[in-house]
């Protein structure tokens, strides 16, 4: 990237001023599918790890990605894009794959259905036959997978799905109602796919805010006054509108996490950014010399200081002159 020319003031005048990018040096990028991110457990011991070495880090990591659904949207096409983004991201094992869904009490039925109609659409009736369904990456997570679904807590709220082969690591697509905000699989990152529905839309923004901030929030809706709310109103890493999952293929915008979340970001132009230091370079030749930068620093030198760093340039005219102002 070509050095960025900047402005420059008064008090180094006569000067110009550019921006130099230059490379960090050498990067470690740890980047394993398997859920190595994913909790801001594993991303503090990085830290903690690279803070001796004064390294700087950008931690990518997960959080519990909400999705608003107002009773305003296209049914069909809002559970399609939903499917897409939890279970077509390798049945839920995704960093940005929807982890709960919360819509009105009164449309959750509605939504409920279009989502199973759907599912089975894309899936088939036996989703264990179906070749478009990935696989729980390995035994401890489908373990942990199962602990969330066994949580007494949602034992009678699971409304769609359930079904478990551990042999071959294959959860089918599963659809809970109002599991208690306390219950694991609503204090703990789901990562697979498992997909609590809460009815709470009166509540939505203080749900979404109670939690650690998410590495992507999203929001279906036709209603623009509700949109502009959502999207001042919740802390994420990223939101997508009317959608899940997509902003990734955006190279024009920056993809990393916020709080719990991560930190920095990366992505087109911005992962140049994310590895360059922006070294600040000043030039200047050897006329217009300001001697009031050298001892001794006398009354009327520190007058015309102060008028310089402050912008008072009828003060600093005085000053000049030998005028009190």
């Amino acid at each position: 990237m070509t050095p960025q020319k900047v402005s420059t003031n008064i008090t180094v005048f006569p000067s110009s001023a550019e921006i130099v990018p230059e490379p960090l040096g050498a990067a470690l990028i740890i980047s394993a599918w398997n859920y190595p991110f994913c909790s801001g457990k594993i991303g503090r011991i990085v830290m903690a790890a690279a803070a001796k070495h004064l390294t700087p880090v950008t931690l990518e990591l997960g959080g519990k990605c909400p999705v608003i659904v107002d009773p305003t949207v296209d049914l069909e096409v809002t559970a399609r894009r939903i499917i897409a983004g939890k279970w077509g991201c390798n049945n839920g094992q995704a960093c940005i794959s929807p982890d709960y869904i919360i819509t009105l009490e009164s449309f959750a039925p509605k939504l409920i259905d279009a989502l199973k109609v759907t599912l089975e659409k894309f899936f088939g009736k036996d989703p264990f036959q179906s070749a478009d369904l990935s696989r729980i990456v390995n035994f401890s997570h489908f373990a942990r997978l199962t602990r969330l679904l066994d949580d007494p807590k949602v034992s009678d709220k699971v409304i769609y799905g359930g079904q478990r082969d551990e042999k071959r690591l294959i959860i089918a697509p599963t659809l809970l109602l109002d599991a208690p905000m306390d219950s694991l699989i609503m204090t703990e990152e789901i990562f697979g796919p498992l997909l609590p529905i809460i009815t709470k839309m009166e509540e939505a923004l203080e749900v979404v805010s109670s939690l650690p901030k998410p590495l992507a929030a999203y929001l279906f809706t036709k209603d623009k006054k509700f949109e502009r709310q959502v999207v001042a109103s919740i802390s994420a890493g990223g939101m997508v509108v009317n959608d899940t999952a997509i902003h990734l293929a955006n190279h024009h915008l920056p993809f990393g996490g916020v709080g719990e979340s991560g930190m920095g970001a990366y992505h087109g132009k911005f992962s140049f950014e994310t590895f360059s230091h922006k070294k600040a370079v000043l030039y200047r030749g050897f006329m217009g010399d300001l001697m009031v930068r050298y001892p001794p620093y006398t009354t009327r030198k520190q007058k015309i200081v102060r008028c310089l760093l402050t912008g008072d340039f009828l003060g600093l005219v005085y000053a000049l002159i030998g005028w009190n102002s």
